[in-house]
């Protein structure tokens, strides 16, 4: 939970990553939303105190919602403070929110929040359908990241060494 102020290409600047995700599923499709806040919680979000361990996205009655998503209450909103848990609503098309909810219902797919970050002034969150990775993908996973790890290490000493 730190201070949010790291800057992407785009002008947008990343609240918070969800970098176990990408460790956990397989991503197969990307979707950019906008999130319904209250004023608190957009100030707790600017200050990087945000968790995205168990959140998901669902839909219902034909709307998208974020659940689990843990956003610290605001020091200085004490008198009208947030629900640090509540379900948030996502703002997508209606035509966006039935083909998701078609894959989602297809089997095996979940909507997980990868990123939250600023955009123009707006809070928005980038959702993944995911798949569920086995154990040994994951395992697979971490056997490449390596090799590719100690392939940079090894450039990089011969570099050093023919100078």
């Amino acid at each position: 939970m730190a201070q949010a102020k790291t800057k992407t290409e785009d002008g947008e600047k990343l609240i918070v990553k969800n970098r176990r995700a990408l460790f956990d599923y397989a991503i197969e499709e990307r979707v950019e939303g906008g999130l319904v806040l209250v004023g608190s919680e957009v100030k707790s979000m600017r200050a990087g105190k945000v968790d995205m361990v168990d959140a998901f996205a669902a839909v219902e009655r034909g709307e998208m919602w974020l659940k689990q998503l843990h956003v610290a209450p605001f020091e200085m909103a004490s008198a009208f403070p947030h629900e640090p848990r509540r379900a948030r609503k996502v703002l997508l098309h209606a035509r966006e929110i039935a083909q998701l909810d078609k894959e989602i219902h297809r089997g095996g797919y979940t909507l997980i929040p990868l990123r939250l970050y600023f955009k123009r002034g707006r809070v928005k969150v980038e959702l993944g359908l995911a798949k569920g990775k086995k154990v040994h993908d994951k395992r697979a996973d971490i056997a490449k990241k390596t090799a590719e790890r100690d392939a940079r290490v090894d450039v990089g000493r011969r570099g050093k060494g023919s100078q």
